[in-house]
């Protein structure tokens, strides 16, 4: 026998991929908070995707790949004339939804935003609603469509929980890839060795880099990876349901599989440290434990279209903005204090080239608050930026140091806390208090205080693209969650065409 040669013996399925798996197959959602916040969450999530169709550097990328090609029963894309194939229009979605950096979000040892996942689950339940439909069977319904997001929002979420990608180069969206293959092919009728099977195959892509999202390269790209991911995901759920096999040992098999090869390092300290079998780790153990957690405390973004870890630091700013506006010129420093994610991925110094660049900058973002008042999308855009010039000259004032309680509390399952605070010192001397926020607005704490601000601002972005009618229309649905489960998603995106 060749000592040299591979034992060709096909292994079983990575133990992580069987627990997606069962958990898309055969786990009952029984949580009534989880399916309320999933009202909610895609209420939000279209929202931003109506607003989002306003900035043309996000309408140019839409549509279809042959100008003017219509696909009869084809997944719309909200608040457009488009009729897509599944794979486009999930881009489509997924682009839309992202694209402002104001939809719900997910913080942990990695961070992301599980509505990117919709872009997936909206284009492919409208698609087979259409199908079902047309075959006189009974379509799917909007509780269907809600299920689908518990489950999306879980395995993206639980992955995240202690496994920091980032901490390899790698971008989150690897994540949405992942959990929106599994609920693509559980959708298209995939049985649990077919969901395996999809899964694998998301695995095998690997991940995108997180050049996109830091200095000095950050760019639009980040505000449609997000989109190119779901999409990625409901094409690997096509290619395994039309019979493609799996990769079982994706994961784990060494030198080629995702662990040694992607996950065996850090550069945390900017050293590359080999770590023997490395593998996922959850709070569990060795296994991870899906339900509904995720969905039950995702984070929203009310006030501010901003990256998340920078949340709380606007809100403090708005509130020193009364005694900072008329003191703009005697301004000596302004000193943030913030939590360890933020300082290594928002701080940042020198000059802001576009949008995405800013909407990625604690001192911009909270510079703007604490001159204004308020953070709006357009603040982000090169018109505003170029009309005030004082905007960076205070930047240049910014300190931001690192608070070690704020960072143990953003890790601590009993908090999950974003803590910043904001303190303004004068040239006399003088300064104003310090403004310690712990949880942004959306945060599940502060939750009833944040659900009538949430209808608020998704009554304001309908309204941005849709006549009125069809707005209180569309507003009803949200009032009677029975009727809105019942539903069928076709008949649901009907109201949402223009």
């Amino acid at each position: 026998m060749d000592s040299n040669a591979d034992q060709n013996v096909r292994p079983a399925f990575d133990r992580v991929i069987q627990a997606i798996a069962d958990y898309v197959v055969a786990c009952q959602i029984d949580s009534d908070e989880a399916f309320a916040t999933a009202r909610l969450c895609l209420m939000d999530s279209i929202g931003c995707g109506l607003l989002a169709l306003n900035f043309p550097e996000c309408a140019k990328l839409l549509g279809p790949v042959v100008e003017g090609t219509v696909v009869p029963g084809g997944a719309r894309v909200p608040g457009t004339r488009f009729r897509l194939d599944p794979v486009k229009a999930a881009w489509d979605i997924g682009c839309t939804v992202r694209w402002l950096d104001f939809n719900d979000t997910w913080l942990a040892a990695e961070w992301g935003h599980p509505s990117d996942n919709l872009g997936a689950i909206l284009s492919l339940c409208d698609y087979l609603a259409q199908k079902q439909v047309a075959g006189g069977d009974q379509p799917l319904t909007m509780r269907d469509l809600l299920d689908a997001m518990i489950r999306a929002y879980e395995i993206q979420g639980v992955l995240a929980l202690e496994n920091s990608f980032n901490r390899v180069g790698l971008d989150h969206v690897l994540l949405v890839r992942v959990a929106s293959a599994a609920v693509s092919a559980r959708l298209m009728g995939g049985d649990r060795d077919q969901v395996m099977a999809a899964v694998s195959q998301a695995w095998a892509d690997g991940g995108a880099l997180r050049a996109y999202r830091h200095a000095p390269n950050t760019g639009s790209r980040k505000s449609w990876a997000a989109g190119d991911a779901s999409a990625r995901g409901v094409q690997l759920a096509d290619i395994t349901m039309r019979g493609e096999m799996g990769i079982p040992a994706v994961l784990s098999t060494g030198a080629w599989g995702f662990y040694d090869v992607l996950f065996s390092k850090t550069n945390a300290d900017q050293k590359i440290k080999p770590v023997p079998e490395r593998q996922f780790v959850f709070p569990q153990g060795a296994s991870p434990d899906f339900g509904s957690y995720v969905m039950e405390n995702i984070l929203f973004k009310i006030s501010f279209p901003a990256e998340f870890h920078g949340q709380t630091a606007c809100e403090a700013a708005v509130r020193l903005h009364p005694q900072v506006r008329d003191r703009v010129r005697d301004i000596d420093r302004v000193v943030i204090t913030t939590q360890e994610s933020a300082l290594r991925i928002i701080s940042k110094e020198g000059p802001l080239s576009n949008a995405a660049d800013r909407d990625h900058c604690l001192q911009y973002m909270t510079a703007v608050s604490l001159l204004f008042g308020d953070l709006t999308a357009e603040h982000y855009e090169d018109s505003f930026h170029q009309a005030h010039p004082e905007l960076d000259r205070l930047r240049e004032k910014f300190q931001v140091v690192e608070d070690k309680e704020y960072s143990k509390a953003y890790l601590d399952p009993r908090k999950r806390s974003i803590a910043n605070a904001v303190q303004v010192f004068f040239s006399d001397g003088s300064a104003t208090e310090k403004v310690e926020i712990e949880y942004p607005l959306g945060h599940r704490r502060r939750r009833k205080e944040a659900i009538p601000l949430l209808h608020t601002k998704f009554r304001r972005n309908l309204a941005s693209r849709l006549p009125r009618d069809r707005c209180e229309n569309i507003l009803s649905l949200w009032t009677e969650p029975q009727r809105f489960d019942q539903l069928s998603v076709n008949e649901f995106m009907d109201r949402l065409v223009i």
